[in-house]
């Protein structure tokens, strides 16, 4: 176990903490089933206290997701334990994560309590998770600014207490490589019963530093990391986990360590949690950014057309990349594009095949090459998780120096042919407006923005936006060769998420 690092994933917990990344139960449980597929070691799924929507979703994924430890987090206080173990104790491995401040500054500003009352607070509510299940984990929040010799004492506490994982946290991600470094030994050096429990760090990127914190931390001495996918999470977001595991397997000559991870799903996890999200992966983001295994530069492909390693120092299919490019086109048949989606790392069932298929099609019809990235959009499309309750069926637009004109048909509840038309201040408006007018709910719309999927005059376009109602925000996207066409169907997709906890909510 010592030359092994445990990988905690906080996604579905601090990566949904991200603004605007809110996800529903079920995208909740895709992902931790991902996870699952990943082979993470421990998956955080939520702090059941803090929402009864985030309660259910701990519970669930508690009873469906069998062999990773399923892990729940706590306020240092006896009802957020009582509920906290509510949520997973259906989980074959169950863990609780109890957190309490314990900086000056947040004691004296935040809490307004002793050190003496943190410690307190601290050995008594361990002991209170222990009487629950023995896999408990403590943070001291914002542990890089506590006070050396009290995190010591803190962390002994806990440990007394029955903490079987204590997780040191750069809450505010103002920790430097060196000084976290220095920290994390003088806790080996300095907690008397320390080797009882597992060394953890959970670092922010706040200075852009969360991974090389991290893995620093790791060097000397800690075995678990928690992280998440994409580096999503608060403020500026975490660590991330396909960084940290693809450092310590690239670099296992320095680290001398492994861990238990299936990198080969890594890329299907990375655009599944961009899809649900709505969280786009920048181009140039290691590992699984669309740039990452690309090479432009005539020396560059001269050298990897001769031996990869000359300037590719992963394999990408060892993320799950192939390294291979198959142009597909209308010409080519179904098992062509299911071997395609297989090397990409997609398995549809017969149902998503026969729909990513037939939409494929139509854009092969649209376009004289469709790449990987097209397919990639393509099969984002066909498995919304989100159900239809209106389908979009046509869209026609005029506009031009006069009035901006859009007629709208959608499918509706009941199968229904739905049709109107409005007039607007853009196409993209008058289109929108169509739609309001058949579908009826209020919601502000807050983001827009569009992308263009691949290269080219005949390039896919991709719509993100954001709409708001009663507070909550719903994320939509659509891609097509027309702009237009794209935008009805992002907003579609954003009400028919709407549409769909509206009616959880009546039930």
């Amino acid at each position: 176990m010592k030359d092994r690092v445990i990988v905690f994933d906080t996604t579905l917990r601090d990566g949904e903490q991200a603004a605007g990344g809110t996800l529903n139960i079920q995208e909740k449980l895709e992902i931790a089933r991902q996870l699952e597929k990943l082979k993470v070691d421990v998956i955080e799924a939520g702090f059941p206290i803090s929402s009864p929507g985030d309660f259910d979703a701990v519970k669930l994924i508690s009873k469906e997701v069998r062999n990773s430890s399923i892990c729940g987090l706590s306020h240092a206080n006896p009802q957020a334990i009582d509920r906290a173990w509510e949520a997973i104790k259906g989980a074959a491995q169950p863990r609780i994560h109890i957190f309490l401040s314990s900086s000056d500054i947040h004691m004296l500003h935040q809490l307004k309590k002793s050190r003496e009352e943190i410690l307190q607070t601290s050995r008594e509510m361990v002991a209170k998770a222990v009487k629950y299940t023995t896999d408990i984990e403590f943070s001291p929040m914002d542990a890089s600014r506590t006070n050396i010799e009290f995190l010591y004492q803190i962390l002994e506490a806990v440990i007394d207490a029955g903490a079987t994982t204590v997780n040191i946290p750069d809450t505010v991600g103002y920790a430097i490589p060196q000084e976290w470094g220095k920290r994390i030994e003088g806790i080996f050096k300095n907690v008397p019963n320390i080797e009882k429990a597992v060394v953890s760090v959970h670092c922010h990127n706040d200075l852009g530093l969360a991974v090389a914190n991290s893995l620093e931390a790791v060097r000397r001495g800690a075995r678990q990391v928690e992280c998440t996918i994409n580096g999503i999470g608060e403020r500026a977001g975490n660590a991330s986990l396909e960084e940290i595991v693809m450092a310590i397997r690239t670099r296992k000559d320095f680290y001398k360590l492994s861990t238990g991870i299936d990198t080969t799903h890594i890329y299907s996890t990375s655009r599944l949690v961009s899809e649900l999200t709505g969280f786009m992966v920048q181009p140039n983001k290691a590992i699984v950014g669309a740039n990452a295994f690309r090479h432009q530069s005539g020396i560059h492909q001269d050298g990897v057309i001769k031996l990869p390693i000359t300037y590719e120092i992963m394999d990408p299919r060892d993320v799950g990349i192939t390294a291979s490019s198959l142009v597909l086109g209308k010409l080519s048949g179904r098992h062509a594009f299911k071997e395609r989606l297989a090397e990409l790392g997609y398995h549809l069932d017969e149902q998503d095949l026969a729909k990513a298929f037939q939409a494929f099609k139509e854009l092969a019809d649209k376009k004289k090459e469709v790449t990987d990235k097209d397919i990639e959009s393509v099969v984002a499309q066909q498995k919304r998780t989100v159900s239809e309750v209106y389908r979009l069926l046509m869209v026609q637009v005029s506009c031009g120096n006069g009035m901006p004109t859009a007629a709208v048909r959608l499918s509706g509840p009941d199968g229904e042919t739905l049709a109107d038309a409005a007039l607007g201040t853009g196409p993209v408006d008058a289109v929108y407006k169509a739609i309001n007018r058949i579908v009826g709910v209020s919601n502000k719309l807050t983001e827009f923005a569009v992308k263009s999927v691949t290269e080219g005059i005949d390039a896919q376009g991709e719509v993100l936006i954001r709409i708001e109602s009663d507070g909550v925000t719903y994320t939509g996207r659509g891609a097509d060769t027309d702009i237009i066409v794209a935008s009805a169907k992002a907003y579609m997709n954003a009400l028919n998420r709407l549409l769909s906890v509206n009616r959880t909510n009546k039930k």
